[in-house]
């Protein structure tokens, strides 16, 4: 049975941590979901070129902060060539990989 203590401000503290903790692993699987997040779903770009404009443009999932790009590279995954755009956030220091491939426009 419940007793009508009011809970210590340690308990309080603690539970908001698991939760904010369970909430940052939420939209990291949200992010492996949406494109860019996964070689087999990548963001389809026109020219290398966008490739780090487009990743920086992008917030941190786990945080909302600023991502910075600290390398962009060319790579064969899963027999596709991709870019991958290896990413840090300012704020929470969390890295992540972007995937992009580079979608020639067709002459009209």
């Amino acid at each position: 049975m419940a007793s009508g203590k009011t809970p210590r401000a340690r308990t309080v503290a603690r539970a908001a941590i698991r939760h904010d903790e369970k909430l940052a692993r939420d939209r990291e699987r949200l992010f492996a979901l949406s494109p860019g997040g996964t070689p087999s779903l990548p963001i389809e770009v026109s020219t290398a070129s966008l490739v780090e404009p487009r990743a920086s443009s992008m917030p941190c999932p786990r945080c909302g902060g600023t991502l910075r790009v600290d390398e962009h590279t060319a790579e064969t995954l899963g027999g596709a060539l991709l870019r991958v755009a290896r990413m840090r956030c300012a704020s929470c220091g969390a890295q992540r990989r972007v995937y992009f491939r580079v979608v020639a426009a067709l002459p009209s």
